[in-house]
């Protein structure tokens, strides 16, 4: 059911709050190229990866909500910079040799190391595409090479020609003295080598589109600055794209603060009208440092969704934009559990709180309705338990639990059942270590055997929960937080672990009793289960 656009105009939450700058910005009426512009850029001199999904994924969130509070058309466009010198030959490709004749050429002039496609730019174009398409996201894809040779971008070229003086002296301010004396926003394409030049202009001659450089030889060279003949610097580059296409939304990461200020400086220069910008954070990896492609150290994609699925990613891109997050394997769990959570807690609430509920912007407002009775972190649990890789097993113990539970019904339930199944096997398995247990521990832990064995057939997991908590008690342990710890490692080899009542219910009280005697006959202490 739709919500009411008033509902939406006051809603707090993150998108809708950025959707009513846009809406400000165009003063609620119909700008005269026809639309809004929402605009997200990529580098292709790499492969995609989790900052170019959590850039779209975000943007197609404001989109979202801009489409709720007002009738104007949107598009979006994934702007591919692919006009840009190769720098370097990267390190993760094959037949890199073939490339190093090619440096300083634009990525769509360099041949494609893997053969596919007519140029290593239009590979990792390619990759963009369907990395974007197999998410569903709605585009349009741009291509700046395109742009450039084909005119598209010749009039706000000329902008930047007439303006010269005005864009360079934006930029010259924070440069070092050296690079000061050779700076220009230009850089030639060299009609020789079809190199990309960064070399100094000598003269400006706007009244036939021209500039006149000292190329590589020394010799003094005049070329249009149109027709794809030269190409921007970057921080102009974006700049005049955000005046030749009128974009009016765009977000950035933290390290790009300063670059989005001078953007906008030199976009206003040449005429134009900077964007709206959210600036979000960066992600950090397990020690607590910035993510960095070349150095590998944070989840790829692909990692993400073999252990989680595509909504609990996008739940984690949706999660404080502003906030800087780790972003390593083990925030998985709690992302799964979470989208779960808010999934179960959306049908049913009253539209202004569906609105702040992460799932109605993952899914465009239409959520999935299943009920998900076991949560990610249990059924690590049991995997832990039955040291099991098999998810027919954890299947078992969800049908012995839930009578007509089954997985044709609970497609959701059963994909996560075949994600913890990966997780377990290659996060937690490999970091079990169990210890053998105090005397006071064996007590109590027989104890609780003797207990369970002696309870009536069908215990609720909260009478199960009440026995486990006043064994503890009987035993002497003053802080029952140090006899859940005790349960976890003798038993499942971990520090932390499941509310233990809902655990026997799932797990069931035989194979609990079980897991206790084999915990209290093994020798925990070379880490091996028993």
């Amino acid at each position: 059911m739709a919500i009411s656009r008033d509902i939406c105009l006051a809603s707090k939450a993150w998108p809708f709050e950025e959707a009513r700058k846009v809406l400000s910005r165009i003063g609620g009426k119909m700008p005269a190229k026809g639309h809004v512009l929402f605009e997200t850029g990529y580098g292709p001199s790499g492969l995609p990866h989790i900052g170019t999904f959590g850039e779209v994924a975000r943007t197609s969130m404001v989109r979202f909500a801009f489409e709720q509070i007002s009738d104007v058309p949107t598009r979006l466009v994934c702007f591919s910079d692919d006009m840009d010198g190769l720098r370097r030959v990267p390190d993760n490709i094959p037949n890199g040799a073939i490339m190093l004749p090619h440096l300083k050429k634009p990525l769509t002039d360099v041949p494609d190391p893997f053969g596919k496609f007519s140029s290593f730019g239009a590979h990792n174009n390619a990759r963009l595409r369907a990395f974007l398409d197999a998410f569903g996201f709605e585009y349009e894809f741009f291509s700046a090479t395109e742009m450039y040779r084909s005119g598209k971008f010749d009039n706000a070229l000329r902008n930047v020609l007439k303006n010269y003086d005005a864009v360079i002296n934006v930029v010259l301010p924070e440069l070092g003295e050296e690079r000061r004396k050779t700076y220009s926003p230009f850089l030639p394409v060299c009609a020789k080598t079809g190199r990309v030049l960064e070399v100094p202009v000598v003269e400006l001659r706007p009244a036939s589109d021209s500039i006149v450089y000292r190329g590589e030889d020394g010799s003094l060279v005049e070329t249009l600055v149109t027709g794809g003949r030269c190409k921007l610097q970057w921080r102009a580059d974006w700049a005049m794209r955000w005046a030749a296409l009128e974009v009016d939304y765009e977000m950035s990461g933290k390290d790009l603060i300063s670059s989005v200020q001078m953007g906008s400086r030199i976009c206003k220069a040449i005429g134009g009208k900077p964007p709206e910008v959210l600036t979000y954070e960066l992600f950090l990896d397990e020690n607590g440092e910035r993510i960095s492609k070349s150095r590998g150290n944070g989840l790829t994609i692909d990692e993400w969704l073999h252990y989680a699925s595509p909504e609990s990613l996008q739940l984690y891109m949706f999660q404080k934009p502003r906030t800087a997050k780790r972003l390593h394997f083990d925030v998985i769990p709690k992302a799964v559990d979470e989208y779960i959570a808010h999934l179960d807690s959306f049908a049913g609430k009253p539209p202004a709180e569906q609105l702040s509920n992460p799932v109605w912007h993952i899914h465009r407002g239409s959520p999935p309705r299943e009920e998900v009775p076991v949560s990610f972190s249990m059924l690590l649990n049991l995997a832990s338990a039955s040291n099991s890789s098999d998810s027919a097993v954890l299947w078992g113990f969800i049908a012995r639990y839930l009578p007509g539970v089954m997985s044709a019904d609970h497609p959701i339930l059963d994909r996560m059942v075949h994600y913890a199944v990966a997780y377990y096997h290659d996060f937690v398995l490999p970091s079990k270590n169990y210890r053998p247990p105090t005397d006071q521990e064996k007590a109590a832990m027989n104890d609780l055997k003797g207990r369970l064995a002696a309870l009536d057939a069908g215990a609720s997991a909260e009478q199960l929960q009440n026995l486990v908590f006043e064994t503890g008690k009987a035993h002497g342990f003053d802080n029952l937080r140090d006899w859940f710890r005790a349960l976890y490692e003798v038993l499942l080899g971990q520090s932390q672990g499941p509310r233990m009542g809902s655990f026997v219910a799932l797990y069931g009280v035989d194979e609990t009793c079980s897991l206790i005697t084999a915990a209290l006959a093994a020798d925990r202490r070379s880490g091996a289960p028993g």
